[in-house]
């Protein structure tokens, strides 16, 4: 898989694109999009890639991608997950620090890191709303440290599709439904479990009628009860992981 360059670059502010980008300071946002093109990305692409030179910050107009990085094991481990409105790319040390790829096609806008930096001089306010999004890159990865930490399985999984809610929703509510692009492997992974483990427990979800499972979404049906399972509330036990067998001797999945 190779890092895609531009498939068409149009100007903005005159291309008509809307997007559902969270500043509100309109003198801000003209000045961005005046150093922006747009991007479009076909599914399953990298768009950047850990440890290369971060010449480019995008801001995601459309679609779902995938943040991953690579454990000093060679092992791999979904970070994150981006919506419309994330930002990526904003390295502080020059470097990415993640590798991006898209989960459906995307489109974004590209802002070249030489004239981000120079309007960032000039602008003070174009410098505290980059601020801003480093603050929402801080708290996903804390979210994400919660999930790994204290957290049993099933509340891993319930806090998860409730995060993906609330992110593909943009944050205007709850909804009864959420589209879910990445595979049980990735969600696996962003998780700390295996893949065995997370189909297990949405099959019991399901079966306990909190959720019913379509392809690439699931419906909420007793939201109230996915909300006590995420926070640790009621009689939700621990999950211990079921045994496999290797080479004909049981073992624990990793």
């Amino acid at each position: 898989m190779q890092a895609m360059t531009c498939v068409r670059t149009v100007p903005e502010p005159n291309s008509g694109v809307t997007t559902p980008c969270r500043v509100t300071n309109r003198p801000v946002l003209d000045q961005l999009r005046s150093i922006a093109s747009i991007e479009q990305f076909p599914r399953q692409t990298a768009v950047l890639w850990e440890s290369e030179p971060a010449e480019c910050v995008f801001e995601v107009t459309k679609g779902v991608l995938k943040l991953s990085k690579m454990l000093p094991d060679g092992r791999r481990q979904i970070v994150g997950f981006l919506y419309p409105g994330h930002v990526l790319g904003l390295a502080v040390d020059g470097q990415y620090t993640y590798t991006a790829e898209t989960l459906t096609e995307v489109e974004a806008f590209r802002y070249p890191r030489s004239r981000l930096d120079q309007l960032v001089d000039e602008t003070p306010s174009v410098g505290q709303h980059l601020l801003a999004l480093t603050s929402d890159e801080l708290r996903a990865a804390q979210d994400q440290m919660l999930l790994l930490g204290r957290k049993t399985a099933r509340e891993k999984v319930a806090s998860f599709l409730l995060m993906m809610c609330e992110r593909s929703g943009g944050g205007d509510g709850f909804e009864d439904s959420v589209h879910l692009p990445m595979n049980r492997v990735d969600i696996a992974d962003y998780l700390g479990l295996t893949m065995e483990t997370v189909s297990r427990i949405l099959g019991e979800l399901k079966r306990e009628q909190v959720i019913d499972l379509k392809p690439h979404r699931v419906d909420f049906l007793r939201p109230g009860i996915l909300r006590e399972m995420a926070e640790g509330e009621g009689s939700h036990e621990p999950e211990i992981p079921a045994m496999r067998h290797v080479k004909g001797r049981a073992a624990w999945p990793n």
